[in-house]
């Protein structure tokens, strides 16, 4: 597996925390959400401004609590792009501890292409393949035509 070559650190406020002083569990899918952006902004895939040409959605997600996260806790979020596929990407996290380097959380998503003008799922963007796949030094995959191609019995 390639290793993570995106960090973004995360601050732990006093409203992200439960009642047992410990960082919520809904608020990890924050935190991955705020990496996720600013990954795509990193790489140019996403200028912050028009959320409707943002591209993505979650169809999945997965986290394994490893460590509670507490109060000024130094924390970051380590993210990569394991897989481009037609329409879909995965995404990994790993919550980690900045002093002491301990890993709190694992996570995933596999999110899905996606044009909020639409309504619809699309093809992963020949210029997002590229870009993530030559940041993370992994196949750009399937390409849309060649997809399409494969699936369509007029061809076969």
């Amino acid at each position: 597996m390639p290793p993570f070559r995106f960090h973004h650190p995360i601050e732990v406020r006093y409203g992200d925390l439960d009642p047992q002083w410990h960082v919520n569990n809904s608020r990890y899918l924050t935190f991955m959400e705020q990496t996720r952006v600013a990954y795509l902004k990193q790489l140019g895939l996403f200028d912050g401004v028009s959320f409707f040409d943002f591209g993505l959605i979650v169809a999945d997600t997965h986290i394994a609590f490893l460590d509670a996260i507490t109060l000024n806790q130094n924390i970051q979020i380590a993210q990569r792009v394991t897989h481009i596929g037609n329409k879909s990407m995965n995404f990994e996290y790993q919550i980690e501890d900045c002093d002491s380097g301990k890993v709190m959380a694992r996570a995933e998503t596999v999110m899905v292409c996606y044009d909020y003008h639409q309504q619809k799922s699309i093809a992963v963007p020949p210029r997002w393949r590229k870009k993530i796949a030559e940041f993370e030094g992994i196949p750009a995959g399937p390409s849309a035509s060649a997809s399409r191609k494969a699936h369509d019995p007029a061809t076969a």
